[in-house]
């Protein structure tokens, strides 16, 4: 595997805010309003899900004249965007601080840690989790400003499977070199091959689709009747998961045990 880490692209050359400059008070009203009404679109998530998310509705949940809440997010789509923005970047940050947390550790633990935090944000925010990984919302097309967001989960991923050392094993039906270079080609213009070669890049988008293809099927309910309710079973079966990830990978074991499961 490659040795270098690559940097995300989501973080690297960002400029920094002017985080001294006080709001003035125009400033702070816009922006407790803007939380007033990204939490009750929040609430109809939850209560209605995306696809009947309505602005007029949130409008007479707040007090608010529709043409005043139209002053703050033009059209349904830019509160969605707002939504879906917020909620890719929290869950990011769930990955990034397990990662930071376990900087230092073995490749194995450092991502059972990310493993379990992004799973355990999902079981905590369902319904965000279901707005970015769940069915498109009919009639919205996300646009760029959701791109940089969406790339943090797999971005901690890719730093701590670049890491790794070993091989991982060739699967049973080995792609050709030239037939995975061209497969992976729209990640290289942020992932040069000289950080990071095909295997390893591989490896990472397997861990990434895994990960969320099991909190998947448990938060949208396709494991009812096949694995218990208990979450600590549920836990358990999450766990053996991941060691069953990490040995398919070649990722060597680390200091966490089979045994060891989380608590969420």
């Amino acid at each position: 595997m490659s040795s270098a880490t690559p940097t995300s692209p989501a973080t690297s050359g960002a400029s920094p805010t002017d985080a001294s400059r006080p709001l003035t008070a125009r400033e702070r009203v816009r922006s407790e309003v803007t939380g007033e009404i990204l939490t009750a679109a929040r609430r109809q998530l939850a209560d209605e899900g995306a696809a009947a998310l309505s602005l007029r509705a949130i409008a007479r949940e707040l007090g608010m004249s529709s043409s005043a809440i139209y002053r703050y997010f033009p059209s349904r789509d830019e509160l969605l965007t707002q939504l879906i923005v917020e909620a890719y970047e929290s869950v990011g940050r769930a990955a990034q601080q397990a990662q930071a947390a376990t900087r230092g550790q073995s490749t194995a633990d450092q991502l059972r840690a990310v493993w379990r935090a992004v799973r355990s944000w999902a079981l905590a925010h369902p319904h965000e989790y279901a707005l970015i990984f769940g069915s498109p919302v009919p009639g919205y097309r996300a646009p760029a400003a959701t791109i940089a967001p969406a790339t943090m989960v797999p971005w901690v991923l890719l730093e701590i499977v670049s890491g790794a050392v070993g091989q991982p094993p060739a699967p049973p039906q080995d792609p050709s070199p030239e037939l995975l270079a061209t497969a992976l080609s729209p990640l290289r213009s942020d992932v040069p091959t000289s950080v990071v070669d095909d295997p390893t890049l591989l490896i990472s988008l397997t861990s990434w689709a895994t990960l969320f293809g099991a909190i998947s099927f448990e938060l949208f309910g396709h494991t009812h009747n096949v694995i218990a309710e208990d979450q600590r079973a549920r836990s358990a079966v999450f766990d053996a998961q991941i060691d069953l990830m990490l040995f398919l990978l070649g990722v060597p074991s680390g200091t966490g045990s089979p045994g060891q499961t989380s608590t969420t």
